[in-house]
């Protein structure tokens, strides 16, 4: 069975890249997911992927929510995501977070990071997240013309992947919420990615993780690759890398990364609280994962 895993085409999916370069489709094809973690938890349930590398909050908020159309597998990026808070270039009366509250936000979609974290903005800012206004924007070209024209007064992605479009003048920053939890997970569909086979692509996926983030690595072929492949400046790529920590072993999660991001989220509004105790087999795949 050739696997289908969706992605989004960041920095962070390099190990990935390379591992597909080797790989050559014999194992599995990668399947884009510019919107981000909405849209791979759709194509998921749309039988149109079947293996997803995706943000740990949408991925944990959908199970609780009552998705079946995947469980966790195993984790990609253990150190937390820095999101930006992005309005438009031009002076505005937002200026800092504190200037959004009851304003619209724009997302890529229902269900993705960038709602998910804003409400987590809110918690933290304590805005009452019932008032949270929200307008879908599908991508990062959406997301940034939506403030510029003024139909949203800002946005939130990932720090690295925005910066380029702020040092050209498209948008300004005017802060940063960083996850209070590692920042990426890998999620596949129940039935269709057999366990064997999901079980292959992690250990391989864990030996390109290994080599890329080695520190011989970091130092020299890791930077030159994200900046060949992704046009990042050199002083952003090192100061990403100095920060952004893999998993030894992608088929591993710890069981509190589960139960601490429930309890952030149930705080901030986005799911409601269990009934009973949280089960294990409702969120991870038993067959896949060693929990830790």
């Amino acid at each position: 069975m050739v696997l289908r895993i969706g992605y989004v085409r960041e920095h962070f999916c390099s190990p990935l890249l390379q591992f597909e370069a080797e790989d050559k489709g014999s194992t599995f094809t990668l399947v884009e997911c510019p919107s981000g973690t909405g849209q791979l938890i759709s194509r998921l349930t749309n039988d149109e992927i079947d293996i997803a590398i995706a943000l740990t909050d949408p991925l944990i908020a959908g199970i609780a929510k009552g998705s079946e159309a995947y469980k966790l597998v195993g984790s990609y990026v253990t150190s937390p995501l820095r999101w930006a808070v992005i309005t438009g270039h031009k002076p505005s009366t937002y200026n800092q977070i504190s200037d959004l509250q009851g304003s619209t936000i724009g997302i890529s979609r229902n269900g993705s990071g960038s709602q998910t974290m804003a409400y987590v903005m809110a918690l933290q800012q304590r805005w009452p997240t019932t008032e949270l206004k929200f307008q879908v924007n599908n991508d990062i070209r959406g997301l940034i013309d939506s403030v510029n024209d003024g139909t949203t007064s800002a946005f939130m992605w990932e720090w690295f992947t925005t910066k380029p479009f702020a040092d050209e003048g498209e948008c300004r920053f005017i802060g940063q919420v960083p996850t209070p939890w590692p920042s990426w997970l890998i999620a596949a569909h129940p039935t269709r990615a057999k366990p064997a086979a999901v079980r292959a692509f992690l250990d391989n996926l864990s030996r390109h993780v290994r080599a890329f983030a080695s520190t011989e690595a970091r130092a020299g072929p890791s930077a030159k690759f994200v900046m060949d492949t992704f046009g990042y400046a050199e002083t952003d790529v090192k100061e990403w890398l100095d920060a952004v920590e893999y998993p030894e072993d992608c088929a591993t999660i710890p069981w509190n990364v589960i139960t601490d991001t429930l309890g952030v989220l149930q705080q901030a509004g986005v799911v409601g609280p269990p009934e009973g105790s949280v089960r294990r087999d409702q969120f991870v795949n038993l067959d896949v994962v060693t929990l830790v």
